[in-house]
């Protein structure tokens, strides 16, 4: 028997899909709500199989109820229910461990198959959508802040040689050594993979143009 919690902040739309799946032999509704915060309190306590979750919710949404829940369930399946094919919502569902995605203009016996599907542990995304989604988490890999590797101290020193400091000028400002502040510089160039002054200079002008400084 495969035991399914519902969320969705519509009641007519709960009770319909309570009485679609509640007619399958093999499916057992046993535990509702109309929030996220009532949902998160329950479904921990209820044990259920496969959670259905409205994306969209009066208090939150159904990503971050999938992401909460299955913190303390990891083996809990989610199956994200919403009125939108949104792309975004798909990218976040699946980061936050959803199995699978449907939107609510499903056919009745296509939503109850996407429960077995999940309640199996097996995935509703399609290739196209799992590809979509790598290349997403790889752009975003891209896209990390470029400093990450500097500590507070080496990027107060990269703002400063992008103002065209020298060492001296530099060590003056931060009170310290002219030596010290070489060994600072000499760590930053290697951190970010420079081998010159003038390209970490050409990274500090161009962050602070990001930035709109």
């Amino acid at each position: 028997m495969i035991r399914v919690f519902l969320l969705d902040d519509h009641e007519v739309v709960r009770r319909g899909v309570a009485a679609l799946l509640e007619a399958e032999d093999d499916i057992e509704v046993v535990g509702e709500a109309g929030t996220a915060e009532s949902a998160i309190a329950r479904i921990p306590a209820l044990k259920p199989d496969v959670a259905v979750l409205d994306v969209r919710l009066p208090d939150g949404n159904g990503v971050d109820v999938c992401r909460e829940v299955r913190s303390r369930m990891p083996e809990l399946a989610c199956l994200m229910l919403t009125s939108f094919a949104d792309d975004e919502a798909l990218f976040d569902a699946v980061m936050a461990g959803a199995a699978g995605y449907v939107l609510k203009q499903i056919h009745g016996s296509d939503l109850v198959g996407a429960v077995r599907t999940v309640a199996s542990g097996q995935s509703l995304l399609d290739p196209q959508t799992t590809a979509t989604m790598l290349q997403r988490l790889r752009d975003q890999a891209g896209k990390r802040d470029p400093l990450a590797a500097l500590s507070e101290q080496e990027r107060h020193i990269l703002e400063l040689i992008g103002e065209g400091l020298t060492n001296r000028q530099i060590g003056e400002r931060l009170y310290l050594a002219e030596k010290t502040v070489k060994n600072y510089v000499s760590n930053l160039l290697s951190k970010l993979n420079m081998q010159r002054r003038t390209q970490a200079a050409a990274l500090a002008a161009r962050l602070k143009v990001d930035r709109g400084e």
